[in-house]
Parts: structure tokens; sequence; C-alpha cells
């Protein structure tokens, strides 16, 4: 037993090495991640007395541990059954994969990455490229274990961005974002937001059955939503009919004696949207493929810096946010017509979308305005008219102030020609100028928007 043995000096290394990590992995980081985790825990309590919404503990779950609840749910254990029964495979095969689809899907929170990281950056980017202009409804009391659900038009990716800025008093929010943000380094940032990742275009059962069943858990859970009914960016600038996927998860899992579900429309407008080239190209295509590159994206970031580093940075107008009247799901009844809410919820969404100098700007040129005044005397009488009708007009106080900054943003675009008081619409101004015109609400919204809550209430 006492007798010398010798190693060669490599040996020696390893199992020194083994050994280390053995006591740090027993000894020394179960504290560690003890104590730091008492220090979030800290630090979440100190951020919810802030927050309207407090973050809720399913949020904060590990996403280990949340996989696992997912992928043992009953109704996906049931969808796993069904799977292999379809496809003739074995049913552990078709676990692993609906584990696999979980693992996919679900976030990996970090309360400080969203208010320490995220939140600022939204902030910084939205107040740097806009002016930020903010209507809020008056609001009905909302119990306080109510999930909240933003739903939103989808004008530009900067409405993520912008809506994150605007609603980090509330509570923290989760997105449902596609392929696009599933790229490395993106998809560890977007996890740690919250944000959960969907295939838009799956038809595959077993798929569609673990998001609907994530979907539900975190409604049920309290955690705050974000979506966007239309399913994708407006390629033409008006919008769109309602896609009832995430809608319909929701009103599924809805329990009228369990927590309450609150819809709250928002709706976004731009005096200048960034990708609106990229937009009307996919839309004269025919498909929703964006020509949109990582350089040409970099190119537009490096000419902004440049231009901001120099002093020559000008913003891109006004970018407006409505927020609407809270409406719970319960005032809908018991037999929930998701067709019907969809289609309320749009119209009240049309109904207030804000009123910018750059839509009211273009649609005086496209109706034929020639010269300055023309433009100013159309875009007076239209902002007039609208607001009487209880829209939210944003020209900044000074309508020939906007006026002007829209005529140069125009011309500076090559949209618009000028020669003195003169204005003149070019070739590519007829391309561009009818995406920011939709944007204009018509009359006809309330009348949509009055159909559709009569639908709901006749189910």
């Amino acid at each position: 037993m006492a007798e010398t043995v010798t190693l060669p000096l490599w040996l020696f290394v390893v199992i020194l090495l083994f050994a280390a990590i053995t006591a740090l992995s027993h000894v020394f980081i179960p504290p560690v991640r003890w104590f730091l985790r008492r220090r979030l825990e800290r630090a979440v309590a100190r951020l919810n007395r802030r927050l309207v919404h407090p973050i809720e503990p399913f949020k904060l779950l590990r996403r280990q541990d949340t996989i696992l609840r997912l992928s043992y749910d009953p109704a996906v254990i049931e969808a796993v059954q069904a799977h292999a029964s379809e496809t003739g495979i074995r049913e552990d095969v078709a676990h692993s994969l609906a584990r696999h689809y979980a693992r996919e899907i679900v976030p990996s929170f970090s309360a400080s990455a969203y208010f320490g990281f995220a939140t600022r950056a939204a902030r910084w980017l939205s107040t740097r490229l806009f002016d930020v202009q903010v209507s809020r409804a008056e609001e009905a009391a909302v119990r306080a274990d109510a999930t909240v659900v933003f739903v939103m038009n989808h004008r530009s990716n900067m409405d993520y961005v912008l809506v994150t800025y605007l609603a980090a008093e509330r509570s923290a929010l989760a997105y449902a974002v596609g392929e696009w943000a599933r790229i490395w380094p993106l998809s560890r940032l977007f996890r740690a937001m919250g944000a959960y990742f969907i295939r838009r275009r799956s038809r595959n059962p077993l798929y569609r059955r673990v998001l609907a069943r994530y979907v539900q858990m975190a409604v049920a859970g309290g955690v705050t939503q974000a979506i966007f009914p239309e399913g994708g960016l407006s390629l033409d600038g008006r919008i769109g009919a309602p896609k009832l996927g995430l809608l319909s998860y929701i009103c599924d899992g809805y329990d009228p004696n369990g927590r309450e579900i609150v819809f709250i429309p928002v709706s976004l407008n731009y005096d200048r949207v960034l990708e609106d080239n990229i937009l009307l190209a996919a839309g004269r295509e025919g498909t929703r493929r964006f020509r949109g590159t990582i350089p040409t994206a970099t190119a537009f970031t490096l000419r902004w810096l440049w231009r901001r580093l120099r002093g020559r940075v000008r913003k891109f107008g006004v970018a407006a946010v409505s927020f609407g009247a809270p409406i719970p799901l319960s005032d809908y009844g018991t037999n929930l017509n998701v067709k019907a809410l969809a289609q309320d919820l749009m119209g009240r969404i049309r109904t207030n979308v804000p009123v910018l100098a750059g839509p009211l700007v273009a649609t005086a040129l496209l109706e034929g305005a020639a010269e300055r005044s023309a433009v100013l005397g159309s875009v007076t009488a239209q902002s007039t008219t609208l607001k009487a009708e209880g829209h939210f007009v944003c020209l900044g106080g000074d309508p020939e102030a906007a006026v002007e900054r829209m005529l140069r943003m125009f011309v500076l675009r090559h949209m618009v020609r000028r020669t003195g008081d003169r204005v003149e619409v070019t070739e590519r101004g007829y391309r561009v100028l009818p995406f920011y015109a939709a944007a204009v609400p018509t009359r006809d919204a309330a009348s949509q928007h009055v159909l559709g809550r009569s639908q709901s209430a006749e189910t």
C-alpha cells in the first residue's frame, strides 16, 4: 500500500485536470450558481416593482425545464402517438422529433439581457432614427393576474424595436419570430430576449401541436405576448387580412374560469419605412422572398453611421404608435369565433393607424398636386378632416415644416423633382409613393371595425 507508483507526466496532468473539473462541478460551481440565482431573483423583484405587469415565474424557468415540460405535455404525447401511427415510425422516434421541435421553439429568457441591453438599445435606435410619437387610449382597469396580448399591424422590422422600447415600462414582451431570426449569433440574442421561433409555413401536425401548447402554456403562465396577425410585413402599405394561427392557439387554450386574457390593439406608422423598396419588389414578384441581404443592411448601417460621425445625419421623420383600449377576451362570450375576433381586432387597428406627414404628402402628390402650396393645402385639409374623425394626427405642430421635410426627403430619394415651388413625381415616385399613401386611414375603416364587432356580438 505504501509503494511508490510512477506515472508519465502527461497522465498525471490528465488526472489533475479531471480532478479540477470534478471539484469545480461538485464544490465550487453550485455555490456560485446559487449566488448568481439569488442575485437574479432580487434584481427581478426590484424590476417587478416598477413594471405594470411583472415578469411571471414561467418566463424565468430554466429553458431545459420548459422543454421537458412541453415535451411530456399530455396533448403533445397524444400528437406523438398520432404522428407515429400515421407515419409508421416508432413512438420513441416521434417523441424525439417532438423534443427537437420543443428545443427549437422554447426561448431562454434573460431579464438582464432584455432590460439591461435590449430595451436600452431599442430606445437608442428608435430615438436616433425617428421622432417617436405615442398615443395611448384611456385604459380600463386590467386585472393584475391577466395575460396581456399586444396585437399589431406589421409595417416594418422596426416594429419589434419600437414596441419593445415603448412597452419597457409595462413588461417583457414575447415575440414570435420567423426563420430569418435563427441565424447565429442573432438566434442567441433573440432567445435571451424571450422570442420564440416558429416555422410560418409548416403544415406538420406534430410541430403545430408543440407550438400551440407552448403558446398556451406561456399565456396561461401570464407571459405578455406581442403578435402580428397579418403573419408578415405588408407588401403594399395596406393592413392585410388576419391569419388565425397564433390567435387561434391563444383562444383554444383560454379557460373562462382561469386567467383572463386582455388584447391591446397597437397601430404603427412611419414617415419612412426603411425596407420599402425590398417589400415592393417582393410584392411585384408575387412572393414573400425578400431580397434584403446582410451586406446590403451592413452597407446601409455604415453609411448612416458615417453621416452621423460627420454631423450630417437626418432622422427619417416620425414613427408613431397608437395604443388602443384593452379588450378582455371574456367580452366575446364562451362560444368564441376566432375569425370574428380577428376581424374586430384588425378593424380597431385600421381605425387607429396614426396619420403622418409622409403618407399625406404622398397622397397629395398622387392626386395631382403640382405645387408646394397645393401639397400643403391638401395635407392641411386631409389632416383636419381625419382629426375631426378622431384619428391620431402627428404633424409635429407645424404642417408647413412637416410638408417641407417630407418633400426634401422625397427629392433626396429621387421620387420627386422640384423646381422652385413646382413639384413633379418621378417614375420611381409612382412606384413607391402608393406604398405610403395606402397607410392613410380610409373612411371605410370604421365600417370594417363596426362589422367585425357586430359579428362577434352575434356569436
